[in-house]
């Protein structure tokens, strides 16, 4: 493995994530009893002489800032958790960009605003006050109240939303950005529970995450009061980059398809699809977050950078 996982100053949010992934001790040795060969958590727990639950949080800690990955595989008991570090260098630049050089436009998308959608139950809308229709039902996804949707969840399917493109130059354009927070969608929630969860740009694949569960057994930092805690209670925030070099997710690239092979221009519009692929190996579903629930105060963005 010869990865790197490359940063500057413009990824705030990724560098205080990996700052607080660094942070602890522990973690830092995790990080290295990765580099000799993958680990289950029972065994890293073994290794480090730490409670399975303590070892649990660490690996939590590091994939949540893209540091490692985490596959689930059939153990002697049910599945284990099999974790791996995602790269050998993170290169962290500090430079600030001149003035005038560089420009970002960022476009935040409410997660009821999407334009498409095929999805099978488990599925529903919720928002701040409670829920928008009836749940398991695909058709109240029509429902005009969708536009206030806080979090939404399938079984199966995807979701799709249109991103204005006005002033876009596919020659100016240097990355684009994509982030949201996600998991799978079990019925309440299971913290074993992968899900092959996809983004499509434009009709084009731009690489899959598989989500470990549905995560659940605390609280949602941002969930009102009436959402139920034996429900989904918060996902991982996740980033597609694209570049004039491939795509990446995470800073790690994942598929060779360039800024130019997503044909920016080609619409009126930047269609982005989330769902689950009809090859998905993981059919677990997806949650998908807004500004109001689960642990990051965002809906979907998506950042131009030129």
């Amino acid at each position: 493995m010869d990865k790197k996982i490359c940063l500057d100053m413009s990824d705030r949010e990724k560098m205080q994530s990996i700052g607080k992934a660094l942070s602890s001790q522990k973690r830092i040795e995790l990080l290295e009893l990765l580099g000799y060969k993958s680990f289950n958590i029972n065994e890293i727990a073994e290794q480090m002489n730490i409670p399975p639950s303590s070892a649990a949080m660490h690996v939590k800690v590091l994939e949540e800032a893209g540091l490692i990955t985490t596959e689930l595989m059939p153990g002697i008991r049910g599945s284990m958790k099999l974790c791996k570090r995602t790269a050998e260098q993170l290169n962290i630049s500090l430079k600030i960009p001149e003035e005038g050089n560089n420009k970002a436009v960022v476009i935040s998308m409410p997660i009821g605003h999407y334009v498409d959608y095929q999805v099978y139950p488990t599925c529903g809308l919720a928002g701040a006050e409670g829920f928008l229709d009836a749940e398991d039902e695909p058709r109240c996804f029509y429902n005009p109240k969708r536009t206030q949707a806080q979090l939404l969840w399938f079984g199966n399917g995807f979701v799709e939303y249109r991103f204005p493109n006005a002033g876009v130059i596919e020659e100016a354009l240097e990355r684009i950005e994509l982030s949201m927070e996600l998991c799978s969608e079990a019925a309440d929630y299971n913290m074993d529970y992968p899900s092959d969860i996809t983004v499509w740009i434009n009709g084009i694949e731009a690489g899959t995450w598989t989500c470990p569960g549905d995560f659940g057994g605390r609280r949602g930092k941002l969930n009102p009061e009436w959402w139920p805690d034996k429900n989904t209670q918060y996902g991982v925030l996740k980033t597609w980059v694209v570049d004039k070099k491939g795509t990446k997710l995470d800073e790690v690239y994942v598929s060779g398809n360039k800024i130019k092979d997503y044909q920016l221009v080609k619409e009126d519009y930047i269609s982005v699809r989330i769902g689950i692929g009809e090859n998905a190996g993981c059919i677990g579903g997806v949650n998908l977050f807004g500004e109001g629930f689960g642990d990051y105060r965002q809906n979907i963005l998506l950042k131009l950078c030129y």
